[in-house]
């Protein structure tokens, strides 16, 4: 999901690095007032377990790899928008220090894994929320359904992104199917991994879950 440097063409660079910084404004916004030490010491204890468990990658065909993101945890946990600091958090330490997904491709990394993994994580997790009203199982379900999709979708991103580039040995019809299926089926432990997560916390710590 790291996609390194020399992956994507200047213009994809230049245009993901845009978003970041337009959605990282606007997250800003939405939480300001917000950062209290409580929720401030609550996302750096995120932003480390989540780090920890995406150092684990295992190489995939069409040149990039599977881990672990956590995206839609961080989003149920917090909200979508401390959600995006504490993925861009674990994406820029990953980056910088150990080169973990490139310094011209961070852009890129933080639109699939610290936005597109925590709305669409997010985004699913509140639909159940609602439809069962508030049910802890539907709860549980949404966190699931959550887990799984964010990161299938912010997969398929990926696969588009390197798929459109010039600068990329493989075309869309190799990048997207081959993140789509792997991605895909790791989701689905992603998927109990974020729900898992989420039954114990409601049980044990349910001041933890602001989202």
């Amino acid at each position: 999901m790291h996609i390194p440097d020399g992956f994507l063409d200047p213009i994809s660079c230049a245009i993901t690095y845009l978003i970041m910084v337009v959605y990282g404004v606007y997250a800003y916004l939405k939480t300001k007032g917000q950062w209290t030490t409580e929720n401030i010491s609550q996302i750096t204890v995120l932003a480390s377990a989540i780090f920890a468990t995406q150092m684990l990658n295992w190489p995939i065909p069409g040149g990039t790899s599977l881990h672990f993101v956590g995206g839609a945890l961080a989003g149920i946990l917090m909200n979508p928008y401390f959600g995006f600091f504490i993925m861009f958090l674990v994406l820029f330490v990953q980056c910088i220090i150990f080169h973990d997904g490139g310094i011209t491709t961070l852009g890129a990394n933080v639109l699939n894994m610290a936005i597109i993994d925590v709305l669409v994580g997010y985004a699913l997790y509140k639909l159940m929320s609602k439809l069962g009203k508030e049910n802890k199982n539907y709860k549980l379900i949404g966190a699931f359904l959550g887990g799984w999709m964010g990161i299938t979708l912010a997969g398929i991103a990926a696969g588009t992104e390197i798929g459109i580039s010039p600068n990329f040995a493989y075309t869309l019809s190799v990048t997207v199917p081959v993140m789509a299926i792997w991605h895909f089926i790791l989701g689905i432990i992603e998927g109990i991994i974020t729900a898992a997560v989420l039954a114990y916390l409601l049980s044990k710590a349910p001041h933890m879950v602001k989202g």
